[in-house]
């Protein structure tokens, strides 16, 4: 068995454990002490794994689900972790036949995000003329969900951003979120990613797609199970979403509903910091009327580019503090 695969093992017990057991938090965090912590010993680790497998496998349906998607799910490439920042992609959300959601019979999300990602695209290469950016899409057309953070891997990117809009049966919702890949805490965060994972619907033969490894969008429990297996970049994804946040309330009339986690099947696969941006609500009118203008679009790309500036920033600190005689400890 592969190292990776050991570690979504882990992984998914520790969140099979958990959801099991919700109500259990003084169980939850010995597990998790003793095999996050305590064991240094793989045999020893194994021991208390398998233990607690058996408390976990109470939730037979939960536990099905996970060990499907453990071995069904296919690993993401691994990559060499760098500290600079060479090559972004930008991903438009939806395109095509897969329109996203409906702002009113005004605006649909296809349209938005690409004058969003177009626009960022613009300012990043007139400002940081040494980054090399690729789109996802730059036309109305339809890709697959695999094919977005397919792209990112082959050219070896260093960075992946997902472009949306964000929808709610409640009219009154409004402002950004970013995410980045994990656990979704709340079942709003677990909406989203179900609302955005649903469009591998449009794909005729994605239940026999291995990519997805049977993935089902219609089961709670393989969102829940499927936003275990986390991108192994949470720290830095985590940096450039809060500094997306930060920057896009500044400039942009839409404020800031915080940072957020959960499971999207555009981000899973990534091998690179990843986030996807939900710049607003379309079924909002406030969020919906600015969304739908260039000034408003520019002034989210604005705040995306700001952000990643940032992130560059942070990366080169990073990798001076590491150069030998820096002064680092």
């Amino acid at each position: 068995m592969r190292i990776e695969t050991s570690s979504q093992l882990l992984t998914v017990l520790v969140g099979m454990f958990f959801y099991g057991n919700v109500r259990d938090s003084r169980s939850f965090g010995e597990f998790r002490q003793k095999v996050c912590h305590d064991c240094h010993m793989m045999s020893e680790r194994t021991a208390i794994i398998s233990k607690y497998a058996l408390k976990a496998s109470r939730s037979l349906g939960v536990g099905m689900v996970a060990l499907m998607l453990l071995f069904g799910l296919p690993s993401a490439k691994v990559v060499k972790v760098t500290t600079g920042l060479n090559t972004l992609v930008i991903d438009a959300g939806h395109g095509g036949m897969d329109p996203g959601c409906n702002g009113n019979n005004e605006v649909f999300e296809k349209d938005v995000t690409l004058g969003v990602s177009l626009k960022l695209g613009k300012i990043l290469k007139d400002s940081m003329p040494g980054l090399k950016v690729l789109y996802t899409r730059t036309t109305d057309k339809t890709l697959k969900l695999w094919e977005r953070p397919n792209l990112a891997n082959n050219n070896r990117a260093d960075l992946f951003i997902s472009i949306h809009c964000n929808a709610n049966n409640n009219r009154s919702a409004a402002g950004s979120e970013t995410y980045f890949m994990g656990l979704h805490k709340t079942e709003g965060n677990l909406d989203v990613a179900k609302r955005e994972n649903a469009a591998i619907a449009y794909e005729s033969d994605y239940k026999e797609n291995s990519r997805y490894g049977g993935f089902d969008p219609e089961s709670a429990e393989g969102h829940i199970i499927f936003s275990l297996v986390q991108n192994a970049f949470m720290k830095q994804s985590l940096k450039l979403a809060s500094g997306i946040e930060s920057h896009t309330n500044k400039i942009s009339m839409i404020k800031s509903r915080g940072v957020k986690q959960a499971g999207f099947l555009v981000l899973w696969q990534t091998s690179m910091p990843s986030v996807l941006v939900e710049t607003g609500f379309l079924t909002n009118a406030t969020d919906r009327m600015y969304l739908k203008t260039n000034d408003g679009q520019q002034k989210i790309a604005m705040g995306v580019f700001r952000a990643v500036r940032d992130y560059k920033k942070y990366l080169e600190t990073i990798g001076n503090n590491n150069v030998p005689g820096s002064g680092a400890r």
